[in-house]
């Protein structure tokens, strides 16, 4: 496997971009979920796997679907991600589970030519990676940020209507589902971090007391409202688009 595609593939994804940018957001959808799922059964942790996803993302912000192949990409994005984050994965490991991922049932790859073949790949890709980004791969993730979201808003909502509205674990799946969109790489941390908890928060009708600022702004005082609604949408739309990849 090659890190640049060859004519006939990209000639494939050529005939792909005629539906439109929804094709290529699907390609991401998918590959991104690709991504979580290859993480999962890697036993990578949290973090790695958000890091693994947003090097994706920031990889194709300036490169092209018809000139690098999504997959590879996002194999050598894992094995970058393990390095990042100090959850050191081996490429022969990466490699079989992505094997399996796309052939069920099947046996791990021989230790052959073409297994070589596709580990040199994964590190020319890796390299490819760290020179697109000018070797910026560290990243801040909204995760800190949520955690103390959830703390403050836990101390001002009633300890019943908290108990009854599971929005700590809804607001933790929809920041995971961000990173299946480049939406995890547009806007601040904290930002996101609020939009999910607001949407968590909006979905079991849950009030919150509020004085001369609204909840959300005691928070985080440099986001509007607008801009809660904004990346609420996008991340709907990534919903939308699930629906449209099955």
């Amino acid at each position: 496997m090659e890190v640049a595609r060859t004519s006939q593939d990209r000639s494939q994804a050529a005939d792909a971009a005629k539906g439109g940018v929804s094709q290529e957001i699907k390609t991401h959808f998918r590959v991104c979920r690709f991504i979580i799922e290859t993480g999962v059964k890697l036993g990578m942790r949290s973090m790695p796997v958000s890091t693994a996803c947003a090097l994706y993302h920031k990889f194709f912000k300036t490169a092209s679907l018809e000139v690098y192949e999504p997959y590879l990409v996002a194999m050598s994005s894992i094995y970058l991600a393990g390095k990042v984050e100090e959850q050191h994965l081996r490429t022969r490991d990466i490699i079989n589970v992505c094997h399996r991922f796309f052939r069920p049932g099947t046996e791990p790859m021989e230790l052959d030519g073409k297994f070589w073949e596709l580990r040199d790949s994964v590190v020319q890709c890796e390299l490819l990676i760290l020179r697109q980004l000018n070797f910026q791969v560290a990243f801040e993730h909204p995760h800190k940020y949520l955690l103390h979201y959830l703390v403050s808003v836990r101390n001002l909502v009633n300890r019943h209507a908290w108990s009854r509205a599971p929005i700590a674990e809804t607001a933790w799946a929809l920041l995971k589902d961000c990173y299946h969109g480049s939406i995890c790489v547009q806007h601040p941390p904290q930002h996101l971090a609020l939009a999910v908890l607001y949407l968590a928060v909006q979905s079991y009708g849950v009030e919150i007391p509020s004085g001369e600022l609204e909840w959300w702004q005691a928070l985080c005082d440099d986001i509007s409202g607008k801009e809660i609604e904004n990346i609420m949408s996008e991340l709907l739309k990534l919903y939308d688009m699930e629906a449209k990849c099955m």
